[in-house]
């Protein structure tokens, strides 16, 4: 059982942000990245789909960002996980595989945006903000 309520979860600031990249590199420069945006607090990384799933049940994540391709596991059993849980995070799938059928699956399974590392890089801070501006108006 949690240990944090869904009080704690409502009365938290910021938006809590997991990230989940099986790159050490893109991991650090996301990282420094998210860390520049005040308004959001990084959680924690994961790199494998049991770490990202531990860490969820461990911790309160608001949202997910998720690569598709980790190092065991895939970003796609993350999200079929998550798709019984109680609390669902938003996710932000961030991948270099951006294929029609990727996109229409991870909707499915729950993401609400799905961004190409290529082209949508630079745009992860804007959405995170835009996300967060919704989370705190719902909270």
């Amino acid at each position: 059982m949690r240990a944090k309520s869904v009080e704690a979860l409502e009365m938290a600031p910021g938006l809590r942000v997991l990230l989940v990249e099986d790159s050490t590199v893109l991991r650090e420069r996301l990282t420094e990245a998210i860390r520049q945006i005040p308004e959001v607090d990084l959680i924690g990384t994961a790199d494998t789909e049991a770490g990202a799933l531990a860490a969820i049940k461990r911790d309160l994540v608001d949202v997910i960002i998720l690569d598709l391709h980790l190092k065991q596991g895939t970003g796609f059993g993350v999200m079929r996980a998550l798709t019984t849980a109680q609390l669902k995070p938003r996710i932000i799938v961030l991948t270099n595989y951006d294929l029609p059928e990727y996109k229409n699956a991870a909707i499915a399974l729950g993401a609400t945006h799905f961004l190409d590392k290529a082209r949508d890089y630079g745009r992860l801070p804007e959405v995170l903000r835009e996300i967060c501006e919704a989370h705190m108006a719902n909270h």
